[in-house]
């Protein structure tokens, strides 16, 4: 049996009845970003008579919505009922109002029936099959039986389905026996394991006819446009074609033309020159950098004769700069060159990460190196008397210098 929402996708609200209440775990994202991390929320399962709350299925996210006010957090498909998970139990036999968020439904009903209206038409005049597809939150995406797709194609392939839109193609569902010869006839990636009762086929007039679950627009016209913004490298020899549809495009466009404007403005300069402007900042950029670092290079030579020549550097030499890199201290430790004296170099923020690099003896660089690192709370390697890497603690290169000073009054004790 097909749910209320397959058989009128255009429907926003209607009472039923709840057959049945049990309680549930849903896991959903704590918001870091990280997949792995979940939340636990315990609740219920409701299962109603029918439902206007599409389960996910078909490559097509789940509904939302509320059943008598109370936010449906997640809708899944089990067997042929639909599983509504609440955080509040319902009662067994009671009359409830659904109600459905339709800007989330309409978006979907768009993205579906584009990437339905894509496929047809890149297999029709290409041969290029779809293997499978993703509606995404910002994006959706198609992937293609091919490892390219030609630029010519792709300008192909999106002026036919907008020709198709505003030629206003009624898109009809109708449901067939699993046993009707039709059913041969209808392009399609199989049916789930679980699947009974008949089957859904959505047709584009004159166009497609293809076996979905999915809730879908009644016309194209409802698509408004289609936007393919280009193609990705696939998976396994396959190409993903990336597009927008309906409100998606509205929508990328004011971001588009907000950029567009704050660029305007940043560069002075009217949008047809905002390639070659920055092209244009980019290269005095690298000369900028290229001149500063040959301003660095001159200053760690200079900074490497003056500590070498200073008459009380005694056995340790120290510096710290904030503005630097590997090379810099490296520039130093070359010239300085003096094997018996240890040299401690740093950069970065003062108080916070940056680079170090530990110079002298090979004997003493190898036993005082790991331990350098470990006071900065940093990572590093060294050979041939040197020892660098990254710290996160620079405010500790007080420690460091006593630990070094201790090294060399042991070394003066012993001699």
């Amino acid at each position: 049996m097909a749910f209320r929402c397959q058989r009128d996708s255009y429907a926003r609200e209607f009472s039923t009845t709840v057959l049945s209440c049990r309680p549930a775990e849903l896991l959903i994202d704590d918001g870091s970003g990280n997949h792995k991390n979940k939340e636990k929320l315990s609740g219920y399962h409701v299962v109603l008579e029918d439902t206007l709350l599409f389960p996910e299925g078909g490559g097509q996210p789940d509904d939302r919505g509320s059943i008598d006010n109370i936010p449906v957090l997640r809708v899944t498909r089990r067997g042929s009922e639909a599983d509504h998970f609440l955080l509040t139990p319902l009662a067994p036999g009671s009359q409830v109002q659904v109600q459905l968020d339709w800007e989330r439904r309409f978006d979907h009903m768009q993205q579906h029936s584009g990437q339905h209206l894509i496929t047809a038409v890149a297999d029709h005049l290409f041969g290029l099959k779809t293997t499978s597809w993703e509606l995404g939150r910002c994006r959706s995406t198609i992937e293609l039986d091919s490892p390219m797709v030609l630029p010519e194609q792709i300008v192909a392939i999106e002026q036919s389905v907008n020709e198709k839109i505003r030629s206003r193609l009624p898109v009809i569902v109708k449901e067939l026996s699993p046993d009707d010869p039709e059913v041969e006839k209808v392009r399609g990636r199989g049916l789930p394991d679980d699947h009974a009762g008949p089957i859904r086929v959505i047709t584009i007039e004159g166009v497609d006819s293809n076996m979905c679950c999915g809730t879908h627009v009644g016309n194209l016209s409802d698509l408004q446009v289609i936007k393919i913004l280009g193609t990705e490298k696939g998976k396994k020899n396959k190409t993903n074609i990336v597009f927008l549809t309906g409100n998606r495009v509205l929508k990328w466009m004011e971001r588009s033309h907000g950029s567009q404007k704050a660029l305007t403005s940043l560069l002075k300069c009217g949008v047809e020159e905002h390639a070659e402007a920055v092209q244009k900042l980019q290269n005095s950029a690298k000369l900028l950098q290229k001149n500063n670092l040959n301003l660095l290079r001159d200053l760690a030579v200079l900074t490497a004769h003056s500590l070498r020549d200073s008459p009380d550097r005694g056995g340790m030499i120290v510096l710290h700069r904030k503005d630097g890199d590997s090379e810099f201290m490296n520039i130093i430790a070359n010239e300085i060159g003096i094997e018996d004296t240890l040299l401690f170099l740093t950069v970065g923020d003062e108080k916070g990460a940056g680079l170090f690099l530990l110079a002298g003896p090979v004997e003493a660089v190898d036993m005082l190196g790991p331990r350098v690192a470990e006071l900065l709370q940093g990572k590093g390697a060294g050979k041939k008397g040197r020892f660098q890497g990254k710290a996160t603690k620079l405010s500790r290169r007080v420690e460091v210098q006593a630990l070094l000073q201790d090294y060399l009054s042991s070394q003066s004790a012993e001699e």
